[in-house]
C-alpha cells in the first residue's frame, strides 16, 4: 500500500501561479527525472516518487511537495527547492505611484496599478474623493514611518494674544465626543476637521455596556443611545483556518454574542455630538488643516488653512488636544521614532444587494481567517450587520511598520476585491456599494504607565493618536468610550488648576496593565517584513489561545476580548496555553525574537504589581482619596491629580473600569 505523505508546505509571495508553474517546469537538478503536470510536477529519482502541487488563495501561491514513495537525495533536492524559490520569488513590496490630479483622474491616474480597485470605487457614491481619501491616507502614513522627524509641527514660542477657548481639538472623529462632553461641563470648546464635519472612513461597532458609559457622563440620555443603533446581531464568531494546523489545536468556533455586537450610526452620532458641542457654545470649523501650533507660557496658538478657500488663520486656547489619528504630526513628534509599534491597515465596504443564503444578517464575524499567510500577512476579516439590510465587512492584518513596508492600504483593496468571493461565495457585480471604509488603526505597547509620551505643554493627544488600541479587535473607538470617564474627569481637574504643564498632562492617559501584558497576542499575528515562516504558523498560534477561550465560560471570553481580563484569568490561560502546546513560545519567538519576550516579561511583572496592589487598595482607596478631595485639592492641586490618576488606574489597569464622579453638565 502507497502512504503519501506531505515534506513541505511553503507560500510563494506572488498571485502569479502560472509562472510559478512555469519556473517550476523548467527547474532542473542532475539526476531527477520531472514531468510537468497541470499543477505542478512530478519527481522520479531511482525508486522514489514525488510530486510538487501548486494553486493559489488570497492572491498568492502556494506550493506542496509529496512523497509517494522514498528515494535517495529527497533531503538535498528539497532544500535546493526551497532555496531556488526564495531566490526566484522575493517578497515585493509595492511602492506608492507618484500620481498627478491636476492632469488626470484618481480612476485614470491609478487603473494600472490597481484595476479591481478603481472598478469597485468607481461604482460606489463618493467613489473619486474616497479614493482621493485612500491615497492620501496612505502617502502622509509612508512619510510619516520613512521619516517621523522630518515635520515638526510644535514650538515653542510667545504668544501674546489672551486665549480664544479653553480647549481647540484638532480631528473630528474621536474629537468630537471628547469634546462635547468637555463643552458641556462649561469649557469654551473649539473643534478643527479637515473633512466636511460628519463624514468618516469606518464605521464604528460596540457593545451595549460600554455604550452606558455616554449616558452615565450625561452625554446622550439612554433614549438617543437607542435611535444611534442602526443594528443589534445576534451572535457573533471567532474563527481561524486550520487545515493545516494539528488536530489537537484546531479551535472550535467562539461565540462572543455581546461583543461589537451594536452597529452605529456613525452619521448620526457625530451630528448628535455635535450639535451636543455647539449647544454648550462650542463651535466646529471644518474643512480647515492644521498646520502648526506655538507653545507659549500661557496659551497655545494653531495655525490652520482652509481647504475650501486657502486662507490661513491663527487661532488660542490654553490648551490643544490632538485627536487626528495615525495621520498625526503631533504623535510622530512627540514620540521620534517610536510613534506607534504596529498598525492594522483595514480596508472594506458596506453594501447591499444580499443574498440570504450567502449573507446572514443575524451574525457577525468578528474575527475570522480563511487562508493562511499571504505574501507576509496574516489577513483577518471582519463583518457586522447594519442599518437598512447593509453589511460592513473589513479586511486587515496586523503590521509592523518599517520604512521597507510600511503597510499599503491600496495594495490591501486590490486583494479585498479580488478575494471577498473567496471568503463569501458572491458575485461582486451584484452588490451595490454604499460607501468605502478605511484607515489605519495604530497600537503602541507600553511596558510601564508613564513609557508613552502623550503630551507635551499645553497639548495632549487622545485616541489613535495616543494609540489607544485593543491589542486584539477594539479600535480608538471602543478605546476611547471605555477610557472617557478617567481621561474627562482628569483633564476637567488640569484645567481647573491650570495644570498643563508636560508633567500634570502625560499622566491623563489610558494605559492598562492588562492590555500591555496582551500584546503578545498581536505581535503572534505580525510576520516580520523580510521573513519566511511556515504558512499556517500564525493560525496555528490563534487556534491555540482561540481554542481556550471557546473552551472557557462565556463571560471569560467576554472580559478577555474586552480588555477586561484580571492578572488571575490571564495568567491560567497563559499557562494552560503552554501545557495544551508546550512548543507555543518557540511559535512566538520567530514572530517577537527575545528582546520583545524580554520586554513582554517585563510588562507581565509590571501587571504583576499592579494587579497585587489594586487588590490591596481599590476595595478603600479611591473613597479615601474622595474625602480627602475638597483640602487636597485646595492646598496640593499637582498632587490631587497625580494621586487621582493613579486611583483610577487602580481599577483600569486590571480591566475594572468605572464612573468614580458624575460629572455636573451645563444646560
Amino acid at each position: 500500500m502507497v502512504v503519501i505523505q506531505e515534506l513541505l508546505y511553503r507560500e510563494i509571495p506572488t498571485p502569479a501561479v502560472s509562472e510559478v508553474r512555469a519556473w517550476l517546469q523548467g527547474w532542473t537538478v542532475p539526476g531527477l527525472e520531472m514531468t510537468p503536470m497541470p499543477t505542478g510536477l512530478r519527481l522520479r529519482q531511482g525508486s522514489g516518487e514525488w510530486t510538487v502541487v501548486t494553486w493559489e488563495l488570497q492572491r498568492t501561491t502556494y506550493l506542496k511537495v509529496f512523497r509517494w514513495r522514498p528515494g535517495a537525495g529527497e533531503r538535498q533536492w528539497l532544500r535546493q527547492l526551497t532555496v531556488d524559490l526564495a531566490r526566484r520569488f522575493p517578497p515585493q513590496y509595492q511602492e506608492l505611484p507618484v500620481i498627478d490630479l491636476e492632469r488626470q483622474t484618481i480612476f485614470a491616474a491609478l487603473a494600472d496599478h490597481y484595476p479591481e480597485t478603481v472598478r469597485h470605487f468607481q461604482r460606489m457614491p463618493n467613489g473619486a474623493y474616497d479614493l482621493q481619501r485612500v491615497y492620501w491616507w496612505e502617502q502622509r502614513w509612508r512619510q510619516s514611518v520613512r521619516n517621523p522627524r522630518l515635520n515638526s509641527v510644535l514650538f515653542r514660542a510667545e504668544v501674546k494674544t489672551a486665549p480664544a477657548y479653553d480647549l481647540i481639538y484638532v480631528g473630528g472623529a474621536l474629537g468630537v465626543i471628547h469634546a462635547a462632553v468637555m463643552a458641556r461641563l462649561g469649557y469654551r470648546v473649539l473643534l478643527v476637521e479637515r473633512l466636511p464635519f460628519g463624514r468618516m472612513n469606518r464605521e464604528w461597532n460596540i457593545s451595549r455596556s460600554e455604550l452606558q458609559t455616554l449616558i452615565d457622563l450625561n452625554l446622550f440620555t439612554a433614549a438617543e443611545v437607542e435611535r444611534l443603533i442602526a443594528c443589534e446581531y445576534a451572535d457573533g464568531f471567532h474563527q481561524f483556518y486550520w487545515p493545516e494546523v494539528p488536530p489537537k489545536l484546531r479551535a472550535k468556533i467562539l461565540h462572543t454574542p455581546t461583543v461589537l455586537n451594536i452597529a452605529l450610526d456613525t452619521q448620526q452620532l457625530l451630528a448628535l455630538a455635535g450639535q451636543k458641542l455647539r449647544q454648550a457654545g462650542g463651535e466646529i470649523w471644518d474643512e480647515w488643516e492644521f498646520r502648526r501650533a506655538d507653545i507659549g507660557e500661557n496659551a497655545v496658538a494653531i495655525e490652520i488653512q482652509s481647504l475650501r478657500t486657502g486662507e490661513s488663520k491663527r487661532v488660542t486656547g490654553r490648551l490643544l488636544v490632538d485627536a487626528m489619528g495615525t495621520a498625526s504630526p503631533i504623535a510622530w513628534q512627540l514620540n521620534g521614532g517610536r510613534a506607534f509599534d504596529s498598525v492594522c491597515p483595514t480596508v472594506g465596504a458596506v453594501f447591499k444587494g444580499l443574498d440570504p443564503q450567502v449573507w446572514d444578517r443575524r451574525y457577525g464575524d468578528v474575527l475570522h481567517s480563511h487562508g493562511d499567510i499571504s505574501r507576509g500577512r496574516q489577513l483577518i476579516w471582519e463583518l457586522f450587520p447594519g442599518a437598512n439590510d447593509e453589511l460592513t465587512v473589513y479586511l486587515f492584518h496586523y503590521h509592523q511598520p518599517c520604512p521597507q513596508n510600511p503597510g499599503s492600504l491600496l495594495e490591501l483593496y486590490e486583494d479585498f476585491f479580488h478575494i471577498l468571493p473567496e471568503y463569501r461565495r458572491c458575485d461582486l457585480a451584484e452588490l451595490q456599494w454604499v460607501k468605502a471604509t478605511f484607515g489605519y488603526i495604530p497600537g503602541h505597547f507600553s511596558s510601564t504607565f508613564g513609557e508613552r509620551r502623550v503630551a507635551w505643554e499645553r497639548v495632549i493627544s487622545i485616541g489613535d493618536a495616543a494609540a489607544l488600541q485593543s491589542p486584539l479587535v477594539f479600535t480608538g473607538f471602543g478605546s476611547l468610550v471605555r477610557n472617557l470617564p478617567r481621561l474627562t474627569d482628569l483633564l476637567d481637574t488640569a484645567l481647573r488648576h491650570d495644570l498643563l504643564g508636560a508633567a500634570p498632562l502625560n499622566a491623563i492617559r489610558a494605559y492598562q496593565g492588562n492590555s500591555s501584558v496582551t500584546w503578545l497576542f498581536s505581535k503572534g499575528m505580525m510576520v516580520p517584513t523580510g521573513k519566511q515562516l511556515p504558512p499556517a504558523h500564525v493560525n496555528a498560534i490563534l487556534n491555540t489561545f482561540f481554542g481556550l477561550l471557546a473552551q472557557a465560560p462565556p463571560q471569560v471570553a467576554e472580559r478577555f476580548i474586552k480588555d477586561r481580563s484580571g492578572w488571575g484569568e490571564f495568567t491560567a490561560m497563559a499557562l494552560q496555553a503552554a501545557w495544551t502546546n508546550p512548543a507555543i513560545l518557540l511559535w512566538i519567538l520567530p514572530l517577537t525574537g527575545w528582546r520583545e519576550i524580554g520586554r513582554w516579561l517585563w510588562s507581565y511583572l509590571v501587571f504583576t504589581w499592579e494587579a497585587a496592589v489594586s487588590s490591596l487598595l481599590l476595595p478603600w482607596w479611591p473613597g479615601l482619596l474622595r474625602r480627602w478631595q475638597p483640602w487636597l485639592e485646595r492646598y496640593a492641586p499637582g498632587l490631587w491629580l497625580a494621586l487621582l490618576a493613579r486611583s483610577y488606574h487602580l481599577g483600569y489597569g486590571v480591566g475594572r473600569p468605572r464612573v468614580e464622579r458624575r460629572l455636573s453638565v451645563t444646560t
